[in-house]
């Protein structure tokens, strides 16, 4: 793998909080597996909503005061 390829996948690696081995592991065990684009997205749905751990929809600002705020 060329250097620059390897620099972008340890950025998006990082990103996502992970190393650029257990993304390669990913990829290939989904490969391997048989798993569609479409199972494989909705797994990575899936492990990325349970990483969201500080969201409230409830706390969200009305529309009004949103733009309020802009003034």
């Amino acid at each position: 793998m060329d250097d620059e390829t390897y620099r972008l996948a340890r950025m998006k690696a990082a990103e996502r909080d992970t190393s650029v081995s257990a993304l390669v592991k990913a990829y290939l065990g989904s490969l391997a597996a048989g798993e569609s684009d479409f199972e494989r997205l909705a797994r990575e749905e899936i492990e990325l909503r349970k990483r969201i751990k500080d969201f409230s929809a409830a706390e969200r600002l009305p529309r009004d005061e949103l733009y309020a705020r802009r003034k």
